[in-house]
């Protein structure tokens, strides 16, 4: 690896040579790492396209903002990336070109025509039914039969394009690293899809620019305020209950309740009798005492 070197930086030098210096180092590590691809072509696509396709579901999930993170999930998407992705794309890569060779607008369209009906349905199945394999489901086909069309007609709005500048562009030994460059971008829309989408650009945009902190204070709202029907009038709610009550007062609340009917009661029945009392000479006298006495 290139680094800077403080000697560059003399008093003689002025900070003009600073950006000539900077290109200079650049273009350094750029020819030692084609030199590297070029040396170990296949280790090295595969390697770069395991991690960016990986690191899509990283962003995804630091897009969803969890709590925690799912390693897990990340890890299942590194293997089928890994195992499967990286290998085909570098292997497919190589077909077409001998195929098809050079990059000519006939060759191009007939790689590009090819790539996009046979690799990318087939690259799309593998995704979904590799990861839920790895998850353990039992129907690993679910996700495939509900988002593959979906997710088919929304990679015909990206890959085509990207596709093209890499086969009329990009030599051999790089295309599999620009393929994973731009699977950077669609193995975080593929890993949103498949947990929390149905496979269309729509649902994607609206997840990335909904803001969260209404979906997080809605149900704090449904909590904290009064329950309403459907014509507006407020409906009984049970009263709240005391809260950091010591296992004491716990014990002596229903006893104050009981004390409390057991006096209404005897209030009332001592107010029976009185009635009772009242009534009985007044029946005596006749009705018109009984009247006067109303």
């Amino acid at each position: 690896m290139v680094s800077l070197d403080v000697s560059d930086f003399t008093h003689e030098t002025s900070l003009l040579d600073f950006p000539q210096v900077l290109y200079s180092d650049v273009e350094n590590m750029r020819k030692a790492f084609i030199k590297h691809v070029k040396k170990f072509p296949w280790f090295t696509n595969v390697t770069l396209y395991g991690c960016l396709f990986a690191g899509g579901d990283f962003v995804h999930q630091l897009f969803s903002r969890n709590e925690k993170m799912d390693w897990r999930h990340t890890r299942n998407v590194a293997v089928v990336a890994f195992s499967f992705h990286g290998n085909f794309n570098f292997f497919w890569m190589r077909f077409l070109e001998r195929r098809f060779p050079g990059n000519s607008v006939r060759m191009v369209v007939r790689k590009l025509f090819l790539d996009q009906t046979t690799a990318a349905p087939l690259a799309t199945s593998v995704f979904y039914t590799g990861v839920s394999f790895l998850e353990g489901k039992e129907d690993i086909f679910q996700d495939l039969r509900e988002k593959f069309l979906n997710t088919y007609k929304t990679g015909l709005m990206f890959w085509p394009f990207m596709q093209f500048l890499n086969f009329s562009m990009v030599p051999l030994y790089m295309r599999t690293t620009f393929t994973g460059c731009c699977a950077f971008v669609w193995a975080t829309f593929l890993c949103f899809s498949r947990q929390s989408g149905d496979g269309t650009a729509n649902a994607a945009l609206a997840w990335m620019f909904t803001p969260k902190q209404d979906t997080a204070i809605e149900p704090k709202a449904e909590k904290l305020g009064p329950k309403v029907d459907q014509t507006g009038s407020k409906l009984d709610t049970e009263e709240p209950k005391p809260e950091n009550l010591s296992p004491k007062e716990e014990k002596q609340t229903p006893t104050v309740k009981q004390d409390d009917q057991a006096r209404t009661k005897e209030v009332e029945a001592s107010l029976n009798k009185g009635a009772q009392t009242d009534t009985t000479p007044s029946q005596e006298r006749g009705p018109q005492t009984s009247t006067d006495s109303k």
